[in-house]
Parts: C-alpha cells; structure tokens; sequence
C-alpha cells in the first residue's frame, strides 16, 4: 500500500498550513538533486514530497483528496506534475514559492491585463466623546487616480502600449543559476511587460494623475485608537480598466479629562464630601449618556466602587453597552468657617471619646484576659 500524502511529509491530517509548508522545506533541504546527485532514490523522495506538497498547500486539493483520496483528485482532473520534465519544472516552481526565487517555468505576462490600485492609509483624530458616539467627518484625500484621458493606459489616444522586446512580454528575465532557472524583474520595463513610446501628454505615460478627493467618513459608535475602517474603492486607481484599490482609515482617540475608559467598560472618580459620604446620599453622576443617579451608602469610604449598569460604552458587534464604574473620593475640607471648625472640633471630640473608649476596653480586657490565664496556669504548677 503506498504513503499517502500526509505521511510522505511526516504530518497529521490535522496539521496547518505552515505546518506542510515546514514539512515540505525539510525534505526538499534533504532529498534536493543539487545535494543528492547521482542518487535516485534521493530524486524520488524529492518527487514525492513536491508532490505532496502541491496537493496538500491546495485548499480544493486538498479537501478532495481527503474525501476522495488520489481517486478523487484524478476524477477532478489531476493527475500530477506529469512528465519527469513537468515534474522538475513544477518542483521548481514549488521550491521557488517557498524559498522566494523564481522557478523553471516562466509565467507569460499580459500586457493588456488590468491592474488593480493600491490601497491607501488615512489616520484620522477623533475625541472621546466621538468615538463613543459615533461621527461624520468629510476629509480630503490626496492620491493618485486613473488618468482620464488615457483610461489609465498609459499611452497617448489612438496608440496602444508596446510588448517590451527584452522580456517579451513576460515582465521577468530569466537566468540559469545551477540545477534552477532564476527570474528577476526586467529592467526595461520594470516588471510590467511592456513599453510606452508614445506616452499621455497628461499622466505622462504613468496612467495616473494627481488628485484631491474629498471622502465623506462614517465613524459608527463603540471605535476606539486602533481601529480600522475600509472603504472600498477609495484608494488609488487602478491601470488598463482595473478596480481602484481600498482606503483604509485609521482611528485614534483622544483622552477625557474626566473619563477613562477599557473596552466598553467606562470608569469616573466622584469626588463627595465628608459629611454626604458619611450620612450617605443620593448623588448625580455624569456618564457617557448624560446624568445618572446613584445611591451611596451612609459610611462609604474613599476608593469604594460602585457599577452603573449600561452606562458604558456601545458595541461595534451590537449587543448593548457596557458599564460605568464610579470610584468614590472622599474629600478632605480645605476652607472652612468658625463654626464649621467648632462644630468638627465638637464631633472630633465625640468621635475620640467613642474611638478611645472602645480602644482601650478592648486593649483592657485582652491584657485582663491573658494575665487571668497565666495565673492559672502557675497556680497548675504550684498545685502539682
């Protein structure tokens, strides 16, 4: 019974695909003709393993051949790199992908294919209360789109781009390095496969332009600093009747002088006084949202916390908001009348007296306590 494609690469069913790419790159170090000349079973092995490899580094492939196995695979049309020349221009190929060289067989370029425009990045400032609420912002783009009068061809109307004569049309030229046929980047036309002779007076045979473009933004509540926004088509223009490319905005957001915030959880520290902390109260506490009431409890301490449910902030997924969470500071008076500080001193005696009494009652009848105890125990001893 033969390997099957899994264990000629020493894999689990389950393994990823930078699992089988790790896999594959192991072997073809080991069993590669240039390290193995002269041996056939070494070729074999390296035949086996691209082999794998092309099937296994296919999503369709490979979900066929896990279903179907190789009957599948040949049901659907495949039947493998094929002749041995076949074979070593594929492996080649598949050496190539990994190792980030060109392979033997060189991909003829279109020069009449469409090329689709870059994307951009736009970073955008926005505040607190913005990005909890959401916002319109209208901005303008700088970017390069595709040329009017040339529909992005580069050439001058009624004239049509040239196949480059150096590359023939491929984009790449190619150079025997060893056992691999190596591409680079043709100079003459830097990659694109042809020439313009008769550029567009107003691109100047670039088939872009220089534009401003104002884009009107729509920033949905719940964003926070490092979120992404992607407007399609809104980034450069494409070449040759190709889409434009997306613009991607960034968000960054400025800090509240009295809000902070995690996530959609929001936190607020409300400063109270002395007495309405020590009575206890009902406060107003500003949110997110506008006003909320909260009811403090008599004796609350500085740095108690207390949740104000929904009062946070929205979710960009739906679902609700999050919560607020009130840190209370008790304040301390700085500025204060006659009779406020008699009425303090007053209350700080009465408070001392209290404090003083239950302090030393319970240091008094600890100490009573420990030497009742000692007592008893010598008087044990004495006792015999």
């Amino acid at each position: 019974m033969s390997k099957s494609y899994y264990e000629i690469l020493g894999i689990g069913k389950d393994a990823s695909a930078e699992a089988i790419k790790k896999a594959y790159r192991k072997l073809a170090m080991q069993y590669h003709p240039d390290r193995n000349q002269g041996n056939a079973e070494a070729e074999e092995k390296f035949k086996e393993a691209a082999e794998a490899y092309e099937v296994l580094s296919d999503v369709q492939k490979r979900r066929i051949y896990d279903t179907y196995g190789k009957e599948g695979l040949r049901s659907s049309g495949y039947n493998g790199p094929g002749s041995s020349e076949d074979i070593f221009s594929h492996i080649n190929d598949l050496f190539g992908d990994l190792f980030g060289f060109g392979g033997g067989r060189a991909r003829r370029h279109d020069p009449n294919a469409p090329v689709q425009g870059e994307d951009l990045r736009y970073d955008i400032r926005i505040s607190f209360m913005e990005a909890v609420h959401g916002v319109n912002r209208q901005v303008e783009v700088s970017k390069r789109e595709t040329c009017w009068t040339c529909e992005g061809s580069g050439a001058r109307p009624g004239h049509r781009p040239q196949t480059c004569p150096m590359c023939q049309g491929r984009g790449q030229v190619i150079r025997s390095q060893g056992f691999f046929q190596v591409s680079t980047t043709c100079p003459r036309c830097q990659g694109t496969g042809q020439v313009i002779t008769d550029p567009c007076a107003d691109c100047q045979g670039d088939g872009l332009v220089n534009r401003s473009k104002k884009v009107n933004i729509r920033i949905p509540a719940g964003v926070d600093t490092g979120s992404r926004m992607r407007l399609a088509g809104e980034g450069e223009g494409g070449r040759r009747g190709g889409p434009s490319g997306d613009l991607y905005v960034v968000i960054h957001v400025d800090e509240h002088e009295h809000f902070q915030r995690d996530g959609q959880t929001v936190y607020l520290r409300l400063p109270l006084s002395m007495v309405r902390a020590t009575l206890g109260c009902e406060a107003d506490v500003p949110t997110i949202h506008g006003s909320a009431k909260l009811k403090i409890p008599a004796g609350t301490q500085s740095g108690e916390r207390f949740v104000l449910r929904g009062e946070g902030v929205p979710s960009l997924r739906g679902g609700g908001k999050g919560d607020m969470v009130v840190e209370v500071q008790v304040l301390t008076p700085t500025k204060l009348s006659k009779e406020q500080k008699e009425l303090l001193r007053r209350f700080d005696e009465l408070s001392k007296e209290q404090e003083e009494e239950g302090f030393f009652a319970r240091l008094f009848h600890g100490h009573l306590g420990k030497q009742k105890k000692k007592n008893e125990e010598r008087e044990k001893v004495a006792n015999g």
